[in-house]
């Protein structure tokens, strides 16, 4: 049996284990919508914290972070995982609990927008309905990332035509999340993340001994001008072809690039994105019971620091162990496969790479369940009709599914996409578009239902302009688009509730009930 084929029938395994699980789970699911988009609010302390954070990752953590340290270094890698490990606890600690009170309190809401147009008692649907479009919108983005990470995998495993793998890999997350829903999803995450970080933690191990030790790591890390600096950037020479100079067998690197406190301060500004992600919003709506979420965000943490440090760290020691490799920023992401499949047996690279499988997974899964339940359940039973059955809003529910999955297709078929620069657009979306609206919901009264559209358009509408008008201009504008839209959002949310009516009493008694559960 060749060695492509034990890997890939280790692989095959995996996948139709999570297809078992969904099947596990299809007559719960089909209960209720409630059942289908938020498991009847059943999640146990561990599923809601390794799904939080496994749907959260997605396959940029297997192969974009270790992409950009093994193409950039230290610095931007590690900046990025500094940040995210402390937008993932302070979201765990401030937000969590009062948010799964406040859902229950606001309607029993059970998608992110149903909870913002509750919390603001709003009769015409308008925070409901420009809520779930930009769901729609960036998840159908995020989605396209995740089968961008299938397409290239079985492209650099077997050689496999890229858009044939992605296809496929894009109806396999179908099917699963058809059948399940969000149980299923959760409980096939919480898998997935015992997986993921088994990979990446036995991957680095590997490597490093590959690569001659930690010694030999830490001295090729050094020869490299600013890549092993926490402020400095290496800068690859390229060629014509925008591939990597090769001379001597060895690459070739120009001057260590300035990497300032501005440019920190934006890479930092990727934790503020945890206040706005739907698919970790939900696992604290979700869970059976707020007292749990403090052992919740005990797991979450230690899973972020040990998997992201170790994403980072294969980076550093793939270009110890294959300096010349991988010549191209788009080549780079495939570290992790290559040191998976060059050093180990085919079975143990096939579970490593099925690690890749789960990071994937576990958060395509979750894109489309959340955007599907943005439509069928917030636009369509929430503004066209108000009066749909159960049964007609799954309908819509799985329509939509396969809509936003066919968009998220054609988003990736270009093969050449960086899976770390198409997360980092849709991260920003969904930090700037909803964190700054979460925040102030939970935590300011006077918050007022303009000043929560004002909010949500400001910051979501600042990404699309930062990103792709003022960003291109460089120098001081050219920060990671998250941190102004995040800002400007703030502001309008502030600015904007000052200046129009006060909440009604309603609304006020209804927040000070919430607050008095939660402190």
């Amino acid at each position: 049996m060749s060695a492509s084929l034990q890997t890939l029938i280790t692989m095959a395994l995996y996948m139709v284990v999570m297809i078992l699980i969904g099947v596990y789970f299809t007559k719960f699911a089909n209960a209720d919508t409630e059942n289908f988009f938020i498991g009847g609010r059943k999640l146990g302390p561990w599923i809601a914290a390794m799904s939080a954070e496994a749907s959260d990752m997605s396959g940029w953590l297997l192969m974009g972070l270790p992409g950009v340290a093994y193409w950039f270094g230290l610095a931007d890698a590690t900046w990025t995982a500094i940040g995210l490990a402390i937008g993932t606890y302070l979201n765990w600690l401030i937000v969590s609990k009062r948010l799964r009170n406040y859902s229950i309190q606001a309607g029993n809401a059970i998608t992110i927008p149903e909870f913002i147009s509750n919390r603001f008692k709003e009769n015409k649907k308008i925070i409901l309905t420009i809520s779930a479009l930009f769901i729609l919108v960036f998840f159908a983005v995020y989605t396209g990332s995740c089968f961008v990470t299938f397409g290239k995998l079985f492209n650099q495993l077997f050689g496999l035509d890229y858009r044939l793998m992605m296809l496929i890999g894009a109806v396999f997350v179908l099917i699963y999340t058809f059948l399940g829903g969000f149980m299923a999803e959760s409980t096939t995450d919480f898998v997935q993340g015992i997986v993921m970080i088994f990979a990446l933690v036995v991957v680095l191990i590997v490597g490093v001994s590959a690569a001659g030790g930690v010694g030999a790591v830490v001295d090729n890390a050094r020869s490299i001008p600013g890549f092993f600096e926490f402020f400095a950037v290496a800068q690859p020479t390229l060629d014509a072809n925008g591939a990597q100079q090769i001379a001597n067998g060895a690459p070739v690197f120009g001057e260590a690039g300035k990497y300032g406190f501005l440019t920190i301060v934006s890479t930092l500004a990727w934790g503020l994105g945890y206040f706005g992600m739907p698919q970790v919003l939900l696992r604290f709506m979700g869970i059976r019971k707020s007292s749990e979420l403090k052992k919740s965000r005990r797991i979450a943490i230690v899973w972020v620091l040990i998997a992201m440090g170790a994403a980072v760290l294969i980076g550093i020691v793939g270009r110890a162990a294959y300096p010349t490799a991988l010549t191209t920023a788009t080549a780079a992401e495939n570290i992790f496969i290559h040191i998976s499949q060059t050093l180990m047996h085919p079975l143990v690279a096939g579970i490593m790479m099925a690690g890749i499988l789960a990071a994937t997974m576990s958060s395509s899964d979750s894109y489309l369940l959340i955007a599907a339940s943005a439509f069928a359940r917030n636009i369509f039973q929430g503004v066209i009709k108000k009066d749909a059955s159960d049964k007609l809003i799954m309908q819509i529910s799985r329509i939509t599914l396969l809509a936003v999955a066919l968009i998220g297709i054609i988003i990736a078929l270009d093969e050449n996409s960086i899976i770390f620069k198409v997360v980092s657009f849709a991260w920003a979306g969904f930090g700037a578009t909803f964190g700054p609206i979460i925040l102030f919901s939970l935590f300011w009264k006077r918050t007022t239902r303009a000043g929560a559209i004002a909010g949500i358009l400001g910051g979501g509408g600042m990404v699309f302009l930062w990103k792709l008008v003022i960003r291109p201009a460089g120098g001081v504008l050219g920060i990671y688009e998250l941190l102004p839209a995040f800002i400007f959002s703030c502001l309008l949310i502030v600015i904007v509730s000052l200046l129009t009516k006060k909440p009604s009493q309603e609304i006020q008694d209804e927040f000070e009930a919430v607050k008095a559960m939660t402190d």
